[in-house]
């Protein structure tokens, strides 16, 4: 299988598997552009291997279309705030000192996007996927519950923003970062959620700015 879904967490998000052909994605009859979803969802028939003790297993991409990297960082926030900048499509994890960690995000797509405040109210690894009403409604046809592996849309890691439906999370999709495609969503690799995973703390602050 090529891929599973686009990430999706709470409202949506994407994942992929690791061989064979694409599905074709549903057109947003209004922006006229691919929705994060595909029409077909196909789920292997051979169960997923055992997770790895470690997770920076070979089950984890190691590159990203868009590398993290340390910059100089004036914003006025403490050190381990979260800043999301949905304009850049980049998350910048705040160290202190004029520093921050910049990793390359997906985004909502148009429709889709928002601001505000959040905090870290729970962190999980390989999360277990229950697409929500809203989802199901548009996709009758997804799963009711799929669990945390290789191919779930959630990734590697997960991390809830406050009671929303929203989540940082990451994705087997790396062609994705970047770019505006999620419903909502904060995307990232696998590798760069597990690394932000490592250092954010229940009850950071995540701001998410336009």
């Amino acid at each position: 299988m090529r891929r599973f879904a686009p990430a999706l967490a709470g409202l949506a998000c994407a994942v992929a598997a690791w061989a064979a052909p694409a599905a074709a994605y549903e057109i947003d009859p209004l922006t006229r552009q691919p929705l994060d979803m595909p029409l077909a969802v196909t789920v292997r028939s051979q169960p997923t291997a055992a997770l790895p003790a470690d997770p920076l297993d070979a089950t984890v991409p190691k590159l990203s279309p868009i590398p993290r990297e340390t910059v100089a960082y004036t914003g006025a926030y403490a050190p381990g705030t979260i800043v999301v900048s949905t304009a850049e499509r980049r998350l910048y994890y705040v160290l202190g000192g004029g520093q921050a960690l910049r990793y390359g995000v997906g985004v909502g797509r148009p429709g889709f996007t928002w601001a505000g405040n959040q905090t870290v109210t729970m962190k999980r690894e390989w999360p277990d996927w229950r697409p929500p009403a809203q989802m199901i409604r548009r996709r009758p046809d997804l799963p009711r519950y799929m669990k945390g592996g290789p191919e779930n849309p959630l990734g590697a890691r997960a991390m809830y923003l406050g009671g929303s439906l929203y989540r940082i999370h990451g994705s087997n999709e790396p062609e994705t970062i970047g770019t505006a495609v999620s419903s909502g969503c904060i995307r990232m690799t696998n590798d760069d959620v597990i690394d932000l995973y490592s250092r954010a703390k229940v009850g950071s602050r995540v701001v998410v700015l336009r």
